[in-house]
């Protein structure tokens, strides 16, 4: 019976390509988006999540975490004031995805209008985009 559940968890990669088998894991808008408010916001609960702006529905969040955790992204522990409540932190590998968030800014800021507050961290970023990206990494306990 587990060998049958493990089987069926196991995804099919489209192809060998290190970018397919990559958008397969991270590749849809919610997974991005929960990895982005882990980053940036320090959300790491449900909770937290639900009150994205971008108004993610409670089943694709389940569906969503899982799959993170299943695929060595996020890691999921007990909280420390309610047995209820879980805490969400990202794995070294869902660390590692910190540059690509910040070249999606980036990328974003030269096509699309970005906030004020969103383009003032930006600045920090292309002043100097590797001691900023070593300081996120840092902070959430990354090598």
């Amino acid at each position: 019976m587990m060998y049958l559940f493990l089987f069926a968890m196991k995804q099919k990669k489209r192809s060998d390509c290190p970018f397919s088998c990559s958008l397969d894991i991270w590749g849809d808008k919610w997974s991005l988006l929960i990895i982005r408010d882990m980053v940036f916001l320090g959300k790491n609960t449900y909770g937290d999540f639900l009150k994205s702006p971008e108004g993610i529905a409670t089943n694709i969040l389940a569906t969503r975490l899982q799959q993170l955790e299943q695929n060595g992204l996020i890691e999921k522990t007990e909280h420390p004031d309610s047995k209820a409540k879980y805490l969400y932190k990202l794995t070294p590998k869902g660390i590692g995805l910190i540059p690509v968030l910040v070249e999606i800014y980036l990328w974003a800021e030269q096509y699309q209008p970005i906030p004020e507050n969103i383009k003032n961290k930006l600045d920090l970023f292309k002043t100097d985009k590797e001691g900023m990206i070593r300081l996120l990494t840092e902070k959430l306990g990354g090598i």
